[in-house]
């Protein structure tokens, strides 16, 4: 007597209420091989399992990426460390781990003149904070500034203050460039 056919119409509906859309990509390829291989369930399930988390990590990042507006080509491999010699590389790159001083609360400043690289640093260590993790906004003073005025004129401004939130989950790092002349109205 053999063994029921799978519908496979219902498995990929039931795959895609489940929200599994790897495991509904590749079951098929998997089943065979397992199959043929003689693997237990355990060891298919576990198969797909871990291919439908490594996918998820990484439309996660992807998608932190893209809400975090971070420059895309500001990372820690196109910083140039040699023009900007009083910046430690080894210091940066702990940093960018976000383990010394992210669950502490502490808040990193980076000075120096135009042009010497703050916001190219902000933006990699930013990059850094991404891939280990993190939540990342980048925005720059001036546009935070103008948002905070609109919503204190439009009597918004506890909601705003919650810029920190993307849907359910908040934002652990705020990188805000300073640009322009530093001058900045009152806004509270």
């Amino acid at each position: 007597m053999n063994a029921p056919a799978h519908d496979n119409g219902r498995m990929a509906l039931m795959l895609n209420e489940l929200r599994l859309p790897t495991i509904g990509r590749l079951w098929p390829e998997f089943a065979e091989r397992s199959d043929k291989e003689g693997w237990q369930a355990a060891r298919l399930l576990s198969a797909l399992l871990e291919h439908e988390l490594a996918e998820r990590a990484k439309r996660r990042i992807e998608r932190h990426r893209a809400e975090s507006h971070l420059d895309p080509t500001k990372t820690l491999a196109t910083f140039d460390f040699g023009m900007v010699p009083m910046v430690s590389k080894a210091h940066v790159t702990a940093l960018a781990t976000g383990e010394s001083w992210l669950e502490k609360g502490a808040t990193i400043l980076l000075f120096g003149p135009p042009g010497a690289g703050k916001s190219h640093l902000g933006s990699a260590i930013g990059h850094a904070l991404i891939d280990a993790g993190y939540r990342v906004l980048f925005t720059r003073t001036s546009e935070l500034v103008q948002k905070l005025q609109a919503a204190r004129q439009s009597l918004q401004l506890p909601g705003l203050l919650s810029f920190s939130r993307h849907g359910n989950e908040s934002v652990e790092v705020e990188c805000i460039p300073k640009h322009g002349d530093g001058h900045v109205d009152n806004v509270a």
